[in-house]
């Protein structure tokens, strides 16, 4: 009873009725609405191992998935079972649903890495040949076909050929007697053929009367001449029904004889449709699939941005207040959590937000929280939330609330008692005791891994006493139920943390400044009592005011001092962490900046070193040469005053000509570098330059998404200084190729791919798609995550054929988050 009771507190019907929506057909809107919660956590498992697949196989799909023609055929199943004879649009209904399995099937086999999915199709039987047989013998307007069998088609011919002679009688009638009939027409009245007749004139033409107009005017004859067409017509009528429903009495024994793998074709196809919503629902929340932590284990419950599904919906469809996201973690030691704060702070949404998440994950539905997700599987979600107040049982507040902790209580002890049982043999073999948490042990060991969720515990009575139950019933939840929430406003709880390391304080933030709740969530930090400064600020007396400080007592002051000196402290750290997250920012960007600067620097020196050692190298093998020229021209014969001159001045011009020259004066001017940054005057932009002046004195720059060359003249420094001209080599005799022109890369949607959320696999897949169709650079957004992603891409990128070289985006285009691969 209890259970159901917390599905109604948390709404539960209401999240059925959303998912509902994104079901594709009726089968698949019903199980969503009656979504059945698993009680193992292998099924939740499962389930949510269905809805990645899904999720995956739409992602690569264009269309998403398709379930045209499966149709509830459950009812017209049980029919043909108790052999009634099914209708031409139930036959037809069973041969479109018999398709559309088929083509789910085909889909989910043609794609790989779909384990669940494969696994579920693998038995599924659609039985083409009763298709066939159903179409052959159904129309598309549920009709009985004359192909359906031979004494048909003669019944069909035969029933054409009576009505063309009736119809041709009729109309020699409505000539011949055309002053008597009302009008050149033919009808039908109780499946008989007629004409209108004047009443004046009925006796003009003598037949049977089958129906009169409203005003009594005419009458509608059957000619006595067409009587017996008529009645041979009726005949063959009967014939041609009964030949009908023997034909579908067999199509309906066909169907009776696979009845069961017919149910189970439904019931795979309701599985498929309810995972299908699952998955789009998921997507629509912007959620993401939850791994189930143990505990025991020490893993953390970790739960960021978490958003309620109901307020999300409310916000999209009823232009409602935008969601205020709250951050759940609590480490593994932790039992109790109390929640304090004013009304309406958002304490209670907080209890329903994690109450929902927990129920979204055990029925494979992501959780709408940031990555990861990382959550229990409860057994059970208990929820005392809100009044439960009876006229008829005069229940008030209090006993309201008693009634159903006590209900709380009661089905931890059921499943403590289960537990213990299974337990039972374990302990007789090996001696093991398996004691309760009585004590303040903060182990993980728990008798009954279960979520409760308690909204203002304790209150509605007198403040003492409700204040002492209410910590009795926390200390025993912290040794039975695996984690506990709880609301109060009792000052008292706030000091449990302090005693027991189970327990942990949270608040929900208030401002002061605007009097209204924040409804962010504050770890670590009691809530303190606003009661007195709204009051004040609302206008009550100072004196009432301050007479009321004096009754609550300095000792209730100085808390409050404390703790609002832990809130302004915790915002402070927040503020300052927030700044020094956006320098840390900057600092790799422009460290990522001077590297790849210093890199290219470093590779044109040494590209300048090695040509220059070259050069060196040349020019002394050919001054050596040359001087042994003039040496073997001394050596062949006797050298004279005028021949040494003459050496002389040769060995002078050798070292004139492979001396280094003295070093001319700097010029005034620069010349830009890959790296640089330059103004282009005429454009009032200040460009990156990222290509070398060539030998026409082209460069190329980017600034923002654009790239494109402009000449050097059009080009300055940033300090104002114009650069050198470029010296034009002699054009070489052959003709060269002007280079094609550089086309401005810019990014659109055709060339920018989103991979958030992949798999490696499955992003070089999409990535190796996207290049072998594109013809200039391509934005691949992979996100920041855990980096493993952008490592794989990164990989990929540095192996494939096509790719030039990739980088990082600008930083108005995602930064490192995006990788830019430029194509060859």
């Amino acid at each position: 009873m209890i259970q159901s009771e917390t599905l109604e507190l948390l709404e539960w019907h209401r999240l059925c009725q959303h998912l509902a929506t994104f079901a594709a057909t009726k089968l698949g809107a019903t199980a969503a609405r009656h979504l059945k919660i698993p009680d193992s956590q292998t099924q939740s498992e499962l389930l949510l191992e269905q809805t990645k697949e899904i999720y995956q196989l739409e992602s690569r799909l264009t269309t998403g998935l398709s379930f045209e023609g499966i149709q509830d055929i459950g009812d017209s199943l049980e029919r043909a079972e108790r052999s009634g004879v099914l209708a031409g649009e139930e036959l037809l209904a069973i041969a479109t649903t018999l398709a559309g399995a088929r083509n789910l099937r085909r889909v989910i086999d043609n794609q790989e890495d779909l384990p669940i999915l494969t696994d579920l199709v693998a038995d599924l039987r659609t039985y083409p040949e009763l298709e066939q047989e159903i179409h052959r013998c159904i129309d598309e307007r549920a009709q009985v076909t004359d192909r359906a069998s031979q004494k048909l088609g003669e019944i069909r011919t035969d029933l054409r050929r009576v009505r063309s002679q009736i119809t041709q009688k009729l109309q020699n009638i409505l000539q011949a007697k055309s002053g008597a009939v009302q009008e050149q027409l033919i009808t039908q009245r109780s499946d008989r053929f007629v004409i209108p007749v004047k009443a004046p004139q009925k006796d003009a033409i003598p037949g049977i009367v089958h129906d009169t107009s409203t005003s009594g005017a005419t009458l509608y004859v059957e000619p006595n001449s067409v009587v017996p067409l008529g009645n041979q017509l009726r005949q063959i009528i009967r014939r041609e029904q009964a030949e009908e429903e023997t034909i579908r009495r067999i199509l309906t024994e066909q169907v009776a004889a696979v009845k069961p793998d017919l149910e189970r074709l439904l019931a795979i196809a309701t599985t498929l449709d309810l995972a299908t919503a699952r998955s789009r629902y998921s997507f629509w929340l912007g959620a993401n699939p939850p791994r189930f932590i143990q505990r025991e284990d020490r893993e953390m419950i970790t739960l960021r941005n978490l958003r309620h599904p109901l307020l999300v919906w409310q916000q999209q469809h009823e232009q409602g207040q935008p969601v205020v996201p709250v951050d759940l973690l609590i480490s593994p030691q932790i039992r109790v959590v109390t929640i304090t704060g004013p009304n309406t702070g958002g304490k209670t949404v907080t209890l329903k937000t994690l109450g929902l998440a927990a129920l979204m994950a055990k029925v494979g539905l992501f959780v709408p929280a940031r990555e990861p997700v990382e959550i229990p599987w409860f057994d059970k979600v208990l929820a005392d939330i809100g009044d439960e107040q009876s006229l008829q049982q005069s229940l008030s507040t209090f006993s309201g609330h008693i009634r159903r902790i006590s209900r709380i209580l009661e089905a931890l002890g059921n499943g403590e008692a289960e537990e213990q049982g299974s337990k039972g043999a374990e302990e007789q073999e090996t001696g093991v005791i398996f004691p309760s948490l009585s004590t303040q042990d903060s182990g993980l060991s728990t008798q009954h891994s279960a979520l409760v969720l308690l909204d203002e515990v304790g209150a509605g009575t007198d403040p003492v006493e409700g204040s002492a139950l209410a910590i009795a019933l926390l200390q025993y939840l912290a040794n039975h139920s695996q984690l506990t929430i709880a609301t109060t406003h009792f000052g008292e709880l706030k000091a449990l943390k302090y005693e027991d390391d189970r327990f942990e304080n949270a608040s929900v933030e208030f401002d002061e400044s605007t009097l209204s709740p924040t409804y962010r969530l504050l770890w670590g930090i009691p809530g303190r009592s606003n009661a007195l400064t709204i009051a004040l600020r609302l206008g009550l007396k100072p004196e009432v005011v301050q007479q009321a400080k004096t009754q609550v007592g300095e000792a209730t002051d100085e808390v409050n001092q404390v703790i609002a000196g832990l809130e302004a402290q915790r915002r402070r750290q927040e503020t300052k962490a927030a700044e020094a997250q956006v320098l840390l920012q900057q600092a790799e960007r422009l460290y990522k900046e001077v590297s790849a600067k210093a890199a290219s620097l470093e590779e044109r020196e040494s590209s300048l070193r090695a040509s220059q050692e070259i050069a060196v190298q040349q020019a002394i093998a050919q001054a050596k040469g040359e001087i042994a020229q003039v040496i073997r021209r001394l050596q062949k014969g006797t050298p004279t005053a005028q021949e040494a001159q003459q050496a002389t001045n040769a060995l002078n011009q050798i070292g004139q000509q492979y001396q280094p020259p003295t070093p001319a004066k700097p010029k005034v001017g620069f010349m830009p570098k890959i790296g640089d940054r330059v103004r282009i005057p005429k454009l009032g932009q200040i460009a990156d330059v990222i290509a070398a002046p060539d030998e026409d004195g082209e460069l190329s720059v980017r600034f923002g998404l654009m790239k494109m060359n402009v000449k050097l003249q059009d080009v300055e420094s940033l300090d104002g200084q114009k650069p050198e001209p470029v010296v034009k080599a002699k054009p070489a005799p052959a003709a060269v190729t002007p280079p094609p022109p550089v086309v401005p890369e810019i990014r659109t949607s055709k060339n920018t791919i989103d991979l958030r959320g992949k798999r490696v696999a499955d992003a070089e897949y999409i990535l190796d798609k996207a290049i072998s169709e594109a013809t200039g650079p391509v934005w691949i957004i992979h996100g920041y995550g855990t980096g493993k992603l952008r490592q794989g891409v990164h990989a990929f990128l540095q192996q494939h054929p096509r790719v030039n070289n990739y980088e990082p985006a600008e930083q108005a285009d995602g930064g490192t988050g995006v990788t830019v691969a430029h194509i060859k």
